[in-house]
């Protein structure tokens, strides 16, 4: 048989390529004639460049930028010809604000790596976004690429309560005659109900007493800046990070179909028995863009099962189904949470010699 495993990132214990290369381990043990095509995700978030480069190969090149900490971290852009890829998560990711305030984080050090990809030589930037831990509306990138404003746009969503004029000129000519894209499968406003604060802003510690007033923070800096833009879809990505990038002429695309294309996914699900994907969680949200659910769409229109490897199992046969996945197995449910946490890759490893057994075929 031919297996293509293209799993996602199990978060906080696995990368992309190392769930790949650990389902390969243990699917050999059971099936050792079959052949098996690695093809590891991302969805623009974490491990977004680590994907692509093992895609496209290209040149890694690597800059120290301000992280939402405020600390100097390295992060890594790659370049394919006349385009770069960046990760915004390498400097504003979640992983990286530690015990810091997101009402205070700012993104400036998203903005230094698309400078350094300008500065390059690039014609052409994809920001890839997920996994942060920002909320400033993706002032601190406007700030880094010379927006200026009555007030500063650097030090977080905290100090835009006396905001009312953002002068955008100063970054659009510093980026003029750059095509920038934006990799995202978030598709909320800015601000309001379903906006980025409101959405994802307790996961980055943002108290929910607190939402209201952060919001209106957001708002004042949509109405200096740029209101109709803080509308569109996407806008509210990343804590906002998508309304900057928008506010400069951004094209926005979903990050997994970006990255699907790249590693030529539809190509290697026609040539294969079946699909293998994967992730830390899967649930129901996994219909909105990410790995499982884009891998699983990609199988159904080569007309080739998929299956999911997950750390956890949150959805019942149903919902699975409606996910274009024919069955899910669980890590957790194998080998009980704390080996799962304490040896991922060899557990992962075990899961898929199980699961071996009932699809690889002779």
């Amino acid at each position: 048989m031919r297996i293509l495993v293209a799993p996602d990132k199990f978060a906080g214990t696995l990368t992309a390529v190392e769930a790949a290369e650990a389902i390969a381990t243990g699917w050999r043990r059971r099936a050792p004639d079959d052949e098996l095509d690695l093809a590891p995700m991302a969805d623009g978030g974490p491990g977004f460049v680590d994907v692509l480069h093992a895609a496209l190969g290209g040149e890694l090149h690597v800059v120290t930028v301000e992280a939402v900490s405020g600390e100097r971290v390295p992060a890594t852009i790659l370049r394919v010809g006349t385009t770069a890829y960046v990760e915004s998560a390498q400097s504003c990711g979640l992983h990286l604000l530690g015990e810091g305030d997101a009402e205070r984080a700012a993104t400036s050090g998203v903005g230094e790596l698309v400078l350094a990809a300008v500065d390059g030589g690039a014609a052409r930037v994809v920001v890839g976004l997920g996994g942060s831990g920002s909320n400033d509306g993706g002032a601190g990138l406007l700030a880094a690429l010379g927006a200026t404003a009555d007030g500063p746009l650097d030090g977080g969503p905290a100090h835009f309560g006396g905001l009312s004029a953002v002068d955008l000129a100063p970054a659009r000519e510093r980026l003029a005659g750059v095509e920038l894209v934006m990799a995202s499968d978030v598709d909320i406003p800015l601000t309001g109900l379903f906006g980025a604060t409101k959405t994802f802003g307790p996961q980055k510690g943002i108290a929910e007493d607190r939402i209201a007033e952060v919001d209106g923070w957001l708002e004042r800096l949509a109405h200096a800046t740029d209101r109709r833009t803080a509308l569109e879809k996407g806008a509210g990505a990343a804590g906002g990070l998508g309304f900057a990038l928008l506010c400069l002429g951004a094209r926005r695309e979903p990050g997994i179909e970006l990255v699907t294309g790249a590693v030529r996914l539809a190509e290697r699900a026609r040539a294969a028995d079946l699909v293998v994907t994967g992730e830390g969680a899967f649930d129901f949200s996994s219909r909105s863009g990410k790995v499982p659910y884009g891998v699983a769409e990609v199988a159904a229109e080569a007309l080739r099962p998929c299956i999911a490897l997950a750390g956890q199992v949150l959805v019942g046969s149903r919902e699975m189904r409606a996910l274009g996945i024919e069955s899910a197995y669980s890590l957790v449910d194998l080998v009980g949470e704390e080996r799962a946490f304490a040896d991922p890759a060899a557990s992962l490893a075990d899961l898929a010699t199980r699961v071996a057994r009932t699809w690889s075929h002779p």
